[in-house]
Parts: structure tokens; C-alpha cells; sequence
């Protein structure tokens, strides 16, 4: 098969919908082999190294301006944000656009990332975030990232702070 990534892209398929701005090294550059030991990009299989660069990106432009994440779903994608369900790219930037603050920052603790049957990833994310001058809070998010048209996006998103009563 003999695929690699140059330039955000690889050949055929467009990852331009979440790959960091940046060119990564040439010494980065993964090669994808089909022949017997599955897809794999270096030493990590490919669902992980688009699963890794999708939330790199997401988590990117969510701490910089949010307002630009639309271009990451499409019109079918759904969000539940702390149990509130959203569906449809406009009304997820709305939603995310509205929350409360107007800095924030993320930190990423560990991230997995699957693939399923029919062709997608799952990915988990657990990490920190502040915003404001709130303090420091844990959580969780899940996306499913899915090729369509030759670019990968988001069709499923869930979000969770790591919120816990004790009482």
C-alpha cells in the first residue's frame, strides 16, 4: 500500500480537518504498509497516530478560539456537553462559543484510541482543564472520528467534568 503523510495530508486521504498547522519533521514522517502486519504508522497503529493528532488539533484551536471548531463536525455530528445534547456543526460552536469563560486551558493526562467495526475511532481523552481563574478541574471527553470524503471529522462528541461528591 505504501502510504505516508506529507505536508498535513496523506496520499488519498485529507487530514487537514485536525492536523496541527505545523509540518512535522521530516524524521517524523510515518510510512503506512498493508501487507500482512496491519496499518501502521511507525510504531503506533494508524487509528492511534489520527486519534493522537485529532485531539493535538481539537484541543488546539478549543484553548486559542473556539468559534473555529466547526470545521472539525459536520452537520450530523451530535455533542452532549455536561448532559446538554446538541446536533448539527452550528449548533455545537454555538453551545461551545457560549460556555462561561473566556480563557481556557487544557492539559491531557492519557488519551486511547480504537478502532471499530465500521471504520471509525474512538477515542478517550482524560485530562485537566482551567478556565479563568477558576481552579484546576479534571475531565473526560469521547469522540468518534469518522472518514468522510477523504477527511476525517467528528460525529460524536461527549463531555464530562471529573466531578465528584463525597458528601
Amino acid at each position: 500500500m505504501g502510504v505516508s503523510w506529507r505536508g498535513g495530508e496523506r496520499w488519498g486521504r485529507r487530514l487537514s480537518g485536525f492536523r496541527p498547522r505545523s509540518v512535522p519533521p521530516p524524521s517524523w514522517e510515518p510510512r503506512v504498509t498493508g501487507s500482512g502486519g496491519g496499518f501502521r504508522m511507525g510504531d503506533k497503529p494508524i487509528w492511534e497516530q489520527i486519534g493522537s493528532s485529532f485531539v493535538q488539533h481539537y484541543y488546539q484551536i478549543f484553548d486559542t478560539d473556539r468559534t473555529h471548531l466547526g470545521s472539525l463536525y459536520i452537520d450530523a455530528s451530535c455533542l452532549t456537553w455536561e448532559g446538554q445534547q446538541c446536533q448539527g456543526k452550528t449548533a455545537i460552536v454555538e453551545k461551545l462559543s457560549s460556555l462561561p469563560f473566556q480563557k481556557i486551558q487544557h492539559s491531557i493526562t492519557s488519551q486511547d484510541h480504537q478502532p471499530t467495526p465500521d471504520s471509525c475511532i474512538l477515542s478517550m481523552v482524560v485530562g485537566q482543564l482551567k478556565a479563568d481563574e477558576d481552579p484546576i478541574i479534571g475531565f473526560h471527553q469521547i469522540f468518534i472520528l469518522k472518514n468522510i470524503n477523504d477527511a476525517w471529522v467528528c460525529t460524536n462528541d461527549m463531555f464530562r467534568l471529573a466531578l465528584h461528591n463525597y458528601g
